[in-house]
């Protein structure tokens, strides 16, 4: 073979080993980012689910609190209708 031949052989075969590592390379480049965005979508997920949890708890004091005020306001109306009695007699 002429010397011609076997370095055109050689940089043929050096572009196909290049092209080969930039194709490896770009494959675990979006593996890796696909892996870094499921992960952000849990993450997302995550805090969503904990957003809920916190309104709900709030809403859960409030359905407590209002539930106190009625009382109290049930007491003071009965309170009031005994010193409304008070003064009928």
């Amino acid at each position: 073979m002429s010397t011609i031949a076997i370095i055109a052989i050689i940089i043929g075969a050096l572009i196909i080993i290049a092209l080969l590592v930039a194709m490896a390379r770009k494959s675990r480049e979006r593996r890796e980012l696909g892996q870094l965005q499921t992960e952000a979508q849990r993450d997302d997920v995550s805090h969503h689910r904990e957003q809920a949890q916190e309104v709900r708890t709030e809403a859960a004091v409030a359905e407590e609190r209002a539930k106190r005020k009625a009382t109290e306001a049930e007491l003071h109306e009965q309170r009031a209708a005994g010193r409304e009695r008070e003064l009928d007699e």
